[in-house]
This record gives C-alpha cells, sequence and structure tokens, in this order.
C-alpha cells in the first residue's frame, strides 16, 4: 500500500519518517552488517542503526502517546506551512523526542552519529521563538545543520564514511527549490552519489568491494524522508546510484578471511584498540570539552554527541576503565556498554582466545530493578534492566539473547505491554537459528516462579511447560503512586494516590503505602496460596515487609514469606502469591 504522503514538516510527518526509517533499516540490516568493515569490522552497523531509530521512533509515539485524550478541540491552530489540531504534538514536540531518542538509544559509531544528525535536524526544525521550519526552505536548513553538527561531533573526521554522505546530501538539497518532497529526493539523490563513491575515498572500502556501511544506513533513513513527503520509496538503482551503491555483499558475503585482515589494520598496518566504550553523560559543556581532548588521547573513533547538559560518548580503546573514569571526572555517566572486539572484530589484535562454545540452554529475562538483576543473575539468566519509563526495545532484547549464547533461550518478558516486543525479539533469533520460546510472564514475581523450576538439563518443550506452569500459577500485585487524575476499575484516583494493581487492574485506592498493599495482600490470600514473594523498592516505606509478614504469620498458616530488594524498579512494592 502507497504511504499517503505529508505535504509539509509537522509532527505527524516526523512520527510517519522514524516509521518508515524503522522499517527500511529492518530490511537493509542484515545487508549493511555484512559490508561493515570500517572503523571495525564487526558486522553491526545496521543493527546499531535500527537501534539508534528504534529508540527515536519510540520517543515520538511516547509524545504522541501523551497527548490521547488531552484537549482535543474541533479548533486548529495556523502556522507557516499548513495548520495542525490544538491539543496534538507539535512540530518541535516530536522533533525534540526524536533527538532524544535517538541520543540515549545511539548505539555504536554510525548509530552515534546519526543521533547527532537527527539532533542538528531537530535544532532548526524546533527553533524557539520562531515561526516553524515546515517547508522546504526549513528541511535544507535542517540537512545543512545536521551535515555540520555530526561532523563537529566526530574527533578526526574521515572522508567516505557517512560524513561524507551527509555532507553530500545537505549540499544536494541546499541547490533544490520546492516542497519539502523535492528537497529530499535532491537529498537523497545526492547521498546515493556519494555512496558510490565512497569506495574511492577509502582504501579499506575499495579493497573488500563495498560501500560505506553508515552511509548506506543514512541513504536508507533518507529513502523513508522522500517516502514519508511523496508516498513513493525510492530505490538505490537507477540514474543516481552507480554500482557500488547497491550494497554489494562480495562473493556472497562480503570478505574472505585474508581480505578482512588486509582491510583492518589501517594505513600503518597496526591493530586498533581492543575495546568500545559508550555512555550516557550528564555533564557541562566546559567538562565535555576537557573530556574529549582526554578521550582523545586514549584511544580513537571519539564521537561525542549532544548538549543541553546530556551527551552520548563513544570511544574505542585499550584502557575502557580509564575511558569510564574520564567521564566520571567530567560528570555522571550512566548506561555504560564496554564491548570487548573478539577474535572475530577486524579491529581486535591477534592472540585473543578462540570463540566459546555455545551453551545449551539459557534464560534471558527483562528485570524492573538493579536488585531483581542481581538476583536473576545469581540463578544464572542474562538480563536486560527495564528502568521505570524506559522499557527495552526488540533490538536489545536480540542482543541479550545472542549474548546468552546458547542453542536454546526461554525469553520472560515480565511485562505485559513487552509482549509484542518480545515476541518481535524472538522471532528475529530465531532466524539466526536460535531455538527461543516466550514465557509470557506479566511481573518480575513471575519470572521468578518460572526460573524456581528451571532445569537446564530437561527436555527443551519439558522445561518451557514447568516454567510457563509456575508463572500462570503465580498471581501478581504492585503498589504504586498515581501520576495523575484517573478513572479505574476501583473509582477516580487523584495524583499521589497509592494505588494496588492486582493481576494489572486498579483494585485499591488508599492514602498509605503499608495500608494499600496489605489490602492487596488479603485480597490475595483470600483466594489461596502457599507463597508470598514481596519485592521491594527503593521508595518503599520502613516497616512495610515487616508488617506484611506479620500479616501472613497472623492469618494465614502454612503460608511462607521471602523478601527481595529491587532497588529503583517503579513500583513500591511488588507481590507475588503462589
Amino acid at each position: 500500500m502507497a504511504q499517503v504522503p505529508q505535504t509539509f514538516f509537522d509532527a505527524l510527518a516526523v512520527r510517519t519518517w522514524c516509521g518508515l526509517a524503522l522499517t527500511a533499516l529492518g530490511r537493509a540490516r542484515e545487508e549493511i552488517d555484512a559490508i561493515n568493515v570500517y572503523p571495525v569490522a564487526d558486522g553491526d552497523t545496521g543493527t546499531n542503526l535500527y537501534l539508534t531509530v528504534e529508540s527515536a521512533a519510540a520517543a515520538v509515539e511516547a509524545v504522541f502517546a501523551g497527548y490521547e485524550g488531552y484537549g482535543a478541540h474541533e479548533g486548529y491552530e495556523a502556522y507557516e506551512g499548513g495548520s495542525v489540531p490544538a491539543g496534538k504534538p507539535s512540530l518541535a514536540d516530536a522533533a525534540r523526542a526524536m533527538a532524544h531518542g535517538a541520543l540515549i538509544g545511539a548505539r555504536g559509531n554510525s548509530g552515534t552519529i546519526l543521533a547527532q544528525l537527527l539532533r542538528g535536524m531537530a535544532q532548526v526544525l524546533a527553533a524557539e521563538g520562531e515561526a516553524p521550519h515546515a517547508g522546504g526552505d526549513g528541511l535544507r536548513l535542517a540537512l545543512r545543520r545536521a551535515a555540520d553538527s555530526a561532523r563537529q561531533a566526530v574527533a578526526h573526521p574521515v572522508e567516505g564514511t557517512v560524513l561524507s554522505v551527509a555532507s553530500a546530501a545537505a549540499d544536494a538539497a541546499g541547490g533544490a527549490e520546492g516542497d519539502c518532497g523535492t528537497v529530499a529526493r535532491a537529498a537523497y539523490q545526492g547521498a546515493c552519489a556519494a555512496l558510490a563513491a565512497t569506495p574511492g575515498q577509502l582504501a579499506v572500502l575499495e579493497q573488500a568491494g563495498v560501500v560505506d556501511a553508515g552511509g548506506r544506513g543514512l541513504v536508507a533513513v533518507l529513502g523513508a524522508l522522500v517516502e514519508t513527503f511523496t508516498g513513493e520509496a525510492p530505490g538505490l538503482s537507477g540514474s543516481h546510484a552507480g554500482p557500488h551503491a547497491r550494497v554489494q555483499v562480495v562473493q556472497g558475503l562480503g570478505l574472505a578471511a585474508d581480505r578482512v585482515e588486509d582491510c583492518v589494520d589501517g594505513p600503518d598496518g597496526e591493530g586498533g584498540p581492543a575495546f568500545e566504550v559508550i555512555y550516557l553523560l550528564e555533564a557541562g559543556d566546559a567538562a565535555v570539552a576537557r573530556l574529549r581532548q582526554r578521550l582523545d588521547a586514549l584511544g580513537d573513533s571519539l564521537v561525542v554527541v549532544g548538549g543541553d547538559g546530556l551527551w552520548n560518548v563513544h570511544v574505542h580503546v585499550d584502557d575502557a576503565g580509564a575511558a569510564v573514569e574520564a567521564g566520571v571526572e567530567a560528570g555522571r555517566p550512566y548506561r555504560i556498554r564496554i564491548t570487548h572486539f573478539g577474535v572475530g572484530d577486524a579491529h581486535a589484535r591477534g592472540g585473543e582466545r578462540p570463540p566459546r562454545e555455545r551453551v545449551q540452554r539459557a534464560v534471558v529475562a527483562v528485570v524492573p530493578g538493579e536488585g531483581l538483576a542481581g538476583l536473576y543473575a545469581e540463578a544464572g539468566a542474562t538480563t536486560v534492566l527495564a528502568r521505570p519509563g524506559e522499557p527495552p526495545a526488540s533490538g536489545e532484547l536480540v542482543e541479550a539473547v545472542r549474548r546468552a549464547h546458547a542453542r536454546e533461550v526461554v525469553l520472560l518478558p515480565n511485562d505485559a505491554d513487552l509482549r509484542h516486543t518480545a515476541a518481535a525479539a524472538a522471532e528475529q533469533a530465531r532466524t539466526e537459528g536460535i531455538r527461543v520460546a516466550l514465557i509470557p510472564t506479566r511481573s518480575a514475581v513471575q519470572g521468578i516462579a518460572a526460573l524456581a523450576v528451571h532445569e537446564p538439563d530437561r527436555r527443551f518443550d519439558e522445561d518451557v511447560v514447568s516454567m510457563t506452569s509456575a508463572a500462570g500459577a503465580t498471581r501478581y500485585a504492585e503498589v504504586v503512586v498515581a501520576e495523575r487524575q484517573s478513572w479505574t476499575m476501583a473509582g477516580i484516583c487523584q495524583a499521589g494516590d497509592v494505588l494496588g494493581l492486582i493481576d494489572g487492574d486498579v483494585a485499591v485506592i488508599g492514602s498509605d503505602v503499608t495500608a494499600t498493599a496489605e489490602v492487596v495482600l488479603n485480597r490475595m490470600l483470600a483466594a489461596g496460596g502457599e507463597l508470598v514473594t514481596l519485592v521491594l523498592g527503593d521508595e518503599a516505606p520502613e516497616g512495610v515487609a515487616e508488617r506484611l509478614e506479620a500479616r501472613v504469620r497472623e492469618a494465614y498458616l502454612a503460608v511462607d514469606t521471602v523478601v527481595y530488594r529491587g532497588g529503583r524498579q517503579g513500583a513500591l512494592v511488588l507481590v507475588g502469591v503462589e
């Protein structure tokens, strides 16, 4: 079905573009991964770009979701280029969300640069104190700002990379006259031509017989921009794309092993750093300027993007600890990710141990707090941390499945809202030859019950049935604080009320955490039970666990209670009854 084109840049156009870009990168991911030879031949550029755009798209969707049901009016507010229904997200809202989502979700070298490209565009589209840049003129300015800011974010820009493709797109857009569709198509055509030229600019690409992987990803993103404004998806083939632009995978999979060795060492013939370090950083501009100098001396492939106090830092180093310490000195680093370039990654030096053998079976679980992450890890599970308001994307779950390094994986989403995300991750992992069973756990306490009966020595199907049965036999509840006034199954709640949710529905509205939790526990045990599991969040009041344990001892004979500390898990108290 053809995409209904947008006639100007508004919030809906941002949303549409993000969705189409995600789809385009999803289709091209494996091809882009296969031609990834610079700066590291680790075969993940397509995946990193996909995860970056997935985070951007999720942030935009969250903005739209926040407006649903609020302020919907029949009137319209007019502005340059068209009119937007009152009560809907503005162009600035959506553009900022896109940029922020990409910033916090950026992966790898190319994903970090793409995040800065989107941030540069958002700076124009969401400019304060000005009429929205919604037409072709605004898009030309946005593409120029994007290319310039991305180049400034890279410590040592190299031609023949995504930076060259971005600059060419901006140059081509600058010479185009017309609406957003015309400008987008010019940018796309300029990017295609630049992509075809990348092998002539970078020797490693010429030796491999491929185009730049990051540039190829940007072409896909710009193709989605064309489709957003014209309703038609452009193709790489045609008068503006030479043979190199058709994503070549030389002789089936790109490179013979000896040619990989030739391609990766760089002009001096020496291997590069052993680790990739990425983290988000809260810091001021002056501290970040010092950090850039410090990290530039430690390694290479340095990209620092962001601004206004929040940054995404990416660098390749031999001393990962020093790179993190530099971030601590500059501000507050978090979401720290350290990846060792293994024997199959061309940036690594010789002498690494051979790839480890896959284990037969593993459990991958999404957990809402650091305390539960530790508990699950002690039980042998590979965990994905989901912080409040930051659910993991499907790509993160796929990455965790890969990290488990098993032939068979049991996936526990531990959240009803993650059902579709987990299903997509499971399907992706299956295409990679991993046998995955998804158990639809709706709470971390159900996951605990499933993990308790996990026996990796059993037949896979028997193990999955046993774990599913244990999870299904566990009723779950949580005690939280209402963020806003809302209608619930138990009546109208006000912001600040304490809510007790049983099996996902609000069952109790109260004013005291301990009292509300006790009512919830009584209701759950009224239907019977043998074991109560309590998981306390960092903000749970003192004494709540002792009071609930005492209540169980007083009123429910032969019922045992276990208590865990969940950390920053969102809910004040999680309750499970088996």
